[in-house]
């Protein structure tokens, strides 16, 4: 297993869009979403955008562990599936399916995952950059906003069962 160390942040506008190297369609569901573990099941079809005739569809399981250092951690098991199995086990997660756009956007040696939400979550576009270590400092880029790191509210499994649409002010 390895440990994922990541911070996450709102962001403020899409110039985002105009310094990606690629953009994927993102569906996702949660076979167990418990506080402290979740099992997840991912498809995703990825573009590249400077090649965009070459399209790959791939699927995924990941299971995470509990969140560690006040959200900036946790263990992080994926394994990239046959896209038929992750359809037939769709059908058997949670109600709810995360629906987003990811775009990678390369910054100051670090990838940005900026992450546009569709269906009821539309309206709430996250970022988040991978480190290698707790202590590691990513220099952020100008449409960066507040950080969300370990808001729970934030959490895709979370998202999932009280969608943005449904936030009051």
């Amino acid at each position: 297993m390895a440990l994922e160390i990541e911070r996450k942040f709102l962001v403020l506008d899409d110039t985002y869009k105009h310094e990606a190297f690629s953009k994927s369609h993102i569906r996702q569901g949660y076979i167990c979403s418990e506080r402290g573990k979740t099992v997840r099941i991912r498809i995703r079809q990825s573009e590249e955008l400077f090649a965009p005739y070459q399209r790959k569809e791939q699927a995924f399981i990941t299971i995470k562990g509990p969140s560690l250092d006040g959200g900036l951690s946790r263990y992080e098991f994926e394994q990239e599936i046959p896209l038929d199995d992750a359809e037939r086990l769709m059908s058997l997660c949670e109600p709810g399916v995360i629906d987003k756009i990811r775009w990678l956007v390369k910054y100051e040696g670090h990838i940005f995952e900026v992450d546009e939400f569709l269906g009821e979550n539309s309206g709430l576009v996250m970022a988040e950059v991978e480190l290698t270590s707790r202590t590691e400092e990513a220099v952020l880029p100008h449409f960066i906003g507040e950080e969300v790191t370990g808001d729970r509210r934030y959490y895709n499994s979370q998202l999932r069962r009280c969608p943005y649409a449904t936030w009051k002010g």
